[in-house]
């Protein structure tokens, strides 16, 4: 496969995975405020949990995520395997 063909891939892959990431944060989220918040905060709070909650798991998706692609990177040289997305990349002397 070519670069181009890797960096496509990559990125439909990392997508699916942000997206499968957030799906599960939210639905952890709703479990913990179903189980442990909603017996104690007043029916006034319930409108403006679904918002924060949903906001909450994609800021937490964000951060598995940078997580996951520092790990990888690490591990892994990218630019080995992947094309620049928004260009070539200069040099490191310029």
């Amino acid at each position: 496969m070519s670069k181009k063909t890797n960096t496509l891939l990559f990125i439909l892959v990392a997508t699916v995975f942000n997206v499968l990431v957030t799906i599960i944060c939210f639905v952890a989220f709703l479990i913990i405020y179903s189980k442990f918040l909603f017996p104690g905060l007043s029916e006034s709070v319930s409108p403006w949990v679904m918002p924060v909650i949903f906001i909450a798991s994609i800021a937490a998706s964000f951060l598995v995520y940078r997580l996951v692609m520092k790990f990888i990177m690490k591990k892994v040289n990218l630019e080995k395997y992947f094309d620049p997305i928004f260009g070539p990349r200069r040099p490191a002397g310029k």
